[in-house]
């Protein structure tokens, strides 16, 4: 299926969520939408269960059918609706098919066979290795206000911020801009008795700095989408629950997999982690040199 968005069923509230938004998505790029069904299927016809196992892939694609229905229930307009049953590990089979899909779409609770998992595992898992952008479906419901995107000077924040502003126009709102600095560790200021001094003395020129790479962050952006209105915020703080906290007001927060101060080796950085468990919208993660763009 040329050109689509991919998003995982597996019957729960979570995922027909997630059917639901995937749709959606694939309605506003104009393109089709792939839901696909995991499952591990038991050896059963080696133990002379034929029948059970015939059962089990009835039940596949009954579930399926519904998330099918579903999709097409939430937009009527939707143009192509492909369902597949596969046989393999959930995970592994929607990073394997994130290859030629444009995004993949996914609950923050997870897939109902990783009900064990920390709520959010699933979807880490899969920003961390899917090969494109990866939308995370959580926070609170039809999350409105400006699409916001988490700011640095890293390769991963230039793609990210690129995404945001495509974003933004499909959305025909604003964009938010964050960057957060602090004078202190990269876990940002702590004032308690005993606490660390400030690593930087010339706070004006850590400010000045901030803003640049704000400003430069956003110049290729501006100048393929004048139209788009940027609202730039510079804030000062630990990242991680100062993005967070930010996320409160956005309908979308869009950041990089990894950022500047990632470790090479790492896939995934940890202020993406955190929003991926804890932001208050959707969460949308790119990677820099990516082929495929939301």
């Amino acid at each position: 299926m040329a050109g689509h968005v991919l998003v995982g069923a597996d019957g729960s509230e979570s995922s027909l969520e997630a059917v639901a938004v995937a749709a959606r998505e694939a309605r506003q790029r104009g393109l089709g939408l792939r839901i696909v069904h995991a499952f591990i299927w038991p050896k059963m016809r080696a133990a002379g269960l034929a029948a059970a196992a015939e059962a089990l892939r009835g039940q596949a694609d009954t579930l399926l059918a519904a998330a099918v229905e579903h999709a097409r229930a939430a937009e009527p307009d939707l143009g192509d609706v492909e369902g597949e049953v596969a046989t393999g590990e959930p995970l592994t089979v929607l990073a394997v098919r994130s290859a030629d899909a444009d995004l993949v779409v996914v609950g923050s609770r997870g897939l109902g066979a990783f009900t064990g998992l920390m709520i959010g595992s699933v979807a880490v898992y899969l920003a961390a290795h899917a090969e494109c952008p990866v939308l995370v479906v959580r926070g609170r419901p039809d999350a409105d206000g400006l699409v916001a995107v988490a700011v640095d000077s890293s390769g991963d924040a230039r793609a990210a911020v690129d995404a945001a502003f495509g974003e933004a126009e499909r959305r025909g709102t604003g964009l938010l801009a964050l960057h957060v600095w602090n004078t202190w560790s990269a876990e940002g200021p702590d004032h308690r008795p005993g606490a660390l001094a400030p690593l930087v003395s010339n706070i004006s020129e850590l400010r000045k700095q901030a803003g640049q790479t704000l400003t430069d962050a956003l110049a290729p952006g501006l100048i393929a989408h004048p139209h788009i209105s940027v609202e730039r915020r510079l804030l000062e703080g630990r990242v991680r629950p100062t993005l967070i906290e930010a996320s409160k007001e956005a309908r979308m927060i869009v950041t990089g997999a990894r950022g500047r101060g990632g470790f090479k080796g790492l896939i995934m950085g940890s202020v993406s982690q955190a929003l991926l468990l804890h932001a208050h919208c959707p969460v949308l993660v790119v990677r820099g040199g990516a082929e495929h763009h939301a």
